[in-house]
């Protein structure tokens, strides 16, 4: 028995003495806690025995320290109460039936809210308050939430992330005032976002994207409550509009793509029945036909589902098809054209020009042809070029370029001479001036001179990115009648579809609100679900991704 030691154990208790065994300290106390009976409150002085708790408590100098209390146990005298025994409560040390301290069951919380389960097990028994792993997320989750003080978001921020990317969404609820996560929901519809904004009639101003479940859980949740959609969502939205209007324009193919009349099909068949080659078209040609003909009869489809009234999952859940690939289709109104990869160096493709002039003038050889595309930058294979070629031997002439293509001129980089794809040419498009870098300037004035598209839907976008900074709404209705006038379909229907959301449009511009936290919150929530790989439960995030308070006092 060591005298000299002296053990903090808080109010209620006296210390009786220490022992250290087998590398572990007992310490051992009696309760000096109150005879009153926790249900009806009536003074009892009739004692009934003697109770032992055990309880871990904080470690001395990395050694495990376990607190053995001898407490009473009483009997209550009031014959109405419910209970016939009661012990002595110790309301500042632990709560009833724990195993251990308050002052360690908020560290377990603290270290499993910001490791985890299996870290903050290795951790806290390093420590000295070694602990499974289930009982740690076990504690963390019993206390996690604050409702009363979740009931006074005035600012809410709402957004989606995936619990498996294009099957199945979760939607987070983020307090942009405190910049602090106050919910996660396991789906995301209009019905649980609603339910959730109604239990909070303290909302003011709901901050989302412009998806339109959102929008509806909004209206039914919280009429009150003023929408503002994000202004990076806008932006990002009016970016693929561009690309997507970029990607209409037909783009040469890397394999003999003539238009058939309306006789060849006839001939085709004909052919086909009996037996021979088909010398019109080629048979990647009629690959790639037929496949356009069974995404066009699934698009016609899934349009046919979605006009009749059906949801997204109903769609998904009917016709076997992609998520991914069900949630682009209800937003076009027609089937795009499938994008082709712009032409690199190593592709001979790139030099398509060359190679069909010098075809024209009779020079066939692979060879020869190779030599001469190498003097222009081409850095692949002879094999590669012969692939391209093989096509033009078999069909008696060069890959011809439709009537829509060259009506339709193509984005060239000016510094390399090769096609840009859609997506960076759009990206370039929506891009500032002074953000912009000289190689990166020089292709946007050349694709401004190239194409009077281009140059058009560059103005819009500057003129829109303006107008979501600069405050002024009136200067929204003058661009929308402008983009609306403009002979461009994409940029037509996105005029369209801000018109059905023109209030938090409108918001947008005049509010400071935005839903960047909110996208920094799920990058926080991505990186806590894959830490815990398949353990991330809905009550599990959102105990980890709200933020962490200690209880002030603990009560029975």
């Amino acid at each position: 028995m060591i005298k000299n030691t002296k053990w903090a154990l808080g109010s209620g208790l006296e210390l009786l003495g220490s022992e250290c065994r087998d590398g572990r300290w007992t310490v051992s106390a009696v309760g000096r806690g109150s005879a009153r009976c926790p249900g009806c409150d009536v003074r009892s002085s009739r004692r009934h025995g003697w109770q032992v708790r055990l309880l871990q408590d904080l470690p001395a100098q990395g050694t495990p320290v376990t607190l053995r209390v001898c407490l009473s146990r009483w009997r209550c005298q009031n014959q109405g109460c419910a209970r016939k025994t009661f012990s002595d409560r110790l309301p500042k040390i632990a709560p009833p039936s724990a195993r251990r301290t308050c002052r360690v069951a908020d560290l377990t919380r603290l270290f499993g809210h910001a490791a985890g389960g299996r870290p903050a097990e290795r951790l806290m028994a390093s420590l000295g308050l070694p602990q499974s792993d289930d009982t740690i997320l076990r504690h963390l989750k019993r206390h996690a939430g604050a409702p009363a003080e979740a009931a006074t978001v005035r600012v809410v921020g709402v957004d989606d992330w995936a619990w498996q990317k294009g099957f199945r969404y979760g939607t987070i609820m983020v307090d942009l005032e405190r910049r602090e996560v106050v919910d996660v929901l396991p789906d995301r519809s209009a019905e649980a976002t609603g339910h959730w904004l109604a239990q909070h009639p303290g909302i003011e101003i709901v901050s989302r994207d412009r998806a339109g479940l959102y929008a509806e859980g909004a209206r039914q949740g919280a009429p009150q409550a003023k929408q503002v959609a994000d202004r990076f969502h806008l932006l990002q939205n009016f970016q693929k509009t561009i690309e997507q209007q970029l990607s209409r324009a037909p783009r040469p193919n890397s394999q003999p793509s003539p238009s058939l009349t309306e006789a060849e099909p006839v001939i085709l068949a004909e052919w086909i029945g009996h037996g021979r080659q088909p010398a019109l078209v080629e048979h990647r040609q009629l690959g790639s036909i037929g496949r356009r003909a069974v995404n066009t009869d699934k698009f016609n489809q899934v349009k046919a589902l979605q006009l009749s009234g059906h949801r997204i999952t109903a769609i998904v859940r009917q016709t076997k098809f992609s998520r991914r690939t069900v949630t682009k289709w209800v937003r076009l109104d027609a089937l795009p054209e499938r994008n082709v990869m712009a032409p690199k160096p190593n592709t001979p493709s790139g030099f398509h020009d060359h190679l069909a002039r010098r075809w024209a003038e009779g020079c066939t050889s692979g060879r020869v042809l190779l030599l001469e595309i190498r003097d222009l930058g081409y850095t692949g294979s002879l094999s590669h070029l012969g692939r391209l070629l093989a096509g033009w031997h078999r069909a008696g002439r060069p890959v011809t370029v439709d009537a829509a293509t060259a009506a339709t001129p193509n984005l060239i980089d000016p510094l390399t001479g090769h096609l840009v794809s859609p997506i960076v040419a759009a990206a370039l498009c929506v891009k500032p001036r002074g953000l912009l870098t000289d190689a990166q300037a020089a292709k946007v004035d050349a694709f401004k001179t190239i194409s009077p598209a281009f140059a058009t839907m560059r103005a819009l976008a500057m003129r829109f990115r303006g107008i979501l900074r600069g405050g002024d709404v009136e200067k929204l209705s003058v661009w929308l009648h402008d983009a609306d006038r403009s002979t461009l379909y994409g940029i037509r229907r996105f005029v369209h579809t801000l018109r059905q959301d023109l209030a938090a449009v409108g918001n947008a511009i005049t509010e400071t609100w935005s839903n960047g936290q909110t996208e920094g919150q799920i990058n926080r929530l991505k990186t806590l679900k894959r830490a815990m790989y398949g353990r991330a439960g809905v009550d599990l995030l959102r105990a980890r991704m709200m933020p962490f308070r200690v209880e002030p006092n603990h009560t029975n």
